[in-house]
């Protein structure tokens, strides 16, 4: 394939196509999956002990307190949860590398392995009396930093602007980086708040579901994961089989 061909508009890389607009699919999806982070670090930190499943930046800080001794904060439950995420992660990235140029495939097979996990979770979570410590507390915590390791690689290969769905500090950065306040376009900034909005709401939804049941914020981010995955693959489907229909009208 040419320089000149991958230059042409329809094989700019999807991620930089969805960037452009909040109302483009994949984003609208990618912020939906945001406000689940916000759902699951709720039950991870609230409810299973002080450690994220989602967020492995905090984890990593958590963790450095933990071996400090500092504010009672746990050591076990974060290295259970960088462990496997690190599994998670990579075998997201074996995923990615099978169906990477299958996107609609790809896209439904991470999304139904989280909802398993996530399912998986909430029945453990309904089934045990999960305390922080317990082994039922951190198989949750091992289920719930799996499905955030494969959610992260699937993510990552994407690669949309600002949208990450599990960590803030670049879109922040982003955000205010080039805000017009300091001198910056603004270009971006719709999508950088929509993106920090669905993270702080699932979190105040999580924290607040929290109060009924451990078991709600799991199905709640199961429910809207699987609705994310029908609505947003088969439009996927529609759309790549136009994008291959276009090609092969201009090859004849």
């Amino acid at each position: 394939m040419s320089a000149g061909a991958l230059n042409r508009p329809d094989f700019e890389p999807l991620g930089m196509r969805a960037g452009r607009s909040i109302r483009h699919p994949l984003t609208r999806t990618l912020l939906v999956l945001t406000f689940t982070t916000g759902l699951v670090d709720a039950v991870s930190y609230l409810g299973l002990g002080h450690v994220f499943t989602a967020n492995m930046t905090g984890n990593i800080v958590l963790l450095g307190f933990g071996i400090a001794g500092s504010g009672g904060l746990p050591v076990v439950a974060p290295l259970i949860s960088l462990a496997a995420f690190l599994v998670g992660a990579g075998a997201g990235g074996t995923l990615a590398a099978k169906l990477a140029d299958d996107h609609p495939r790809h896209i439904a097979c991470a999304l139904a392995i989280e909802v398993s996990l996530l399912a998986i979770a909430a029945v453990v979570a309904a089934a045990a009396d999960v305390e922080p410590t317990a082994f039922a507390g951190d198989m949750m915590i091992a289920l719930l930093a799996l499905a955030m390791g494969i959610r992260n690689a699937t993510v990552r290969r994407i690669a949309v602007p600002d949208l990450t769905t599990t960590v803030l500090t670049m879109t922040l950065t982003g955000l205010a980086a080039d805000s017009p306040l300091f001198g910056g376009t603004g270009k971006g900034s719709t999508r950088r708040t929509a993106a920090v909005l669905a993270m702080l709401v699932g979190a105040l939804a999580g924290a607040l579901l929290l109060k009924t049941s451990l078991v709600l914020p799991l199905v709640a981010a199961a429910g809207l994961t699987v609705a994310t995955s029908l609505l947003y693959v088969p439009a996927a489907r529609r759309g790549t089989s136009g994008a291959g229909r276009r090609a092969a009208a201009r090859r004849y």
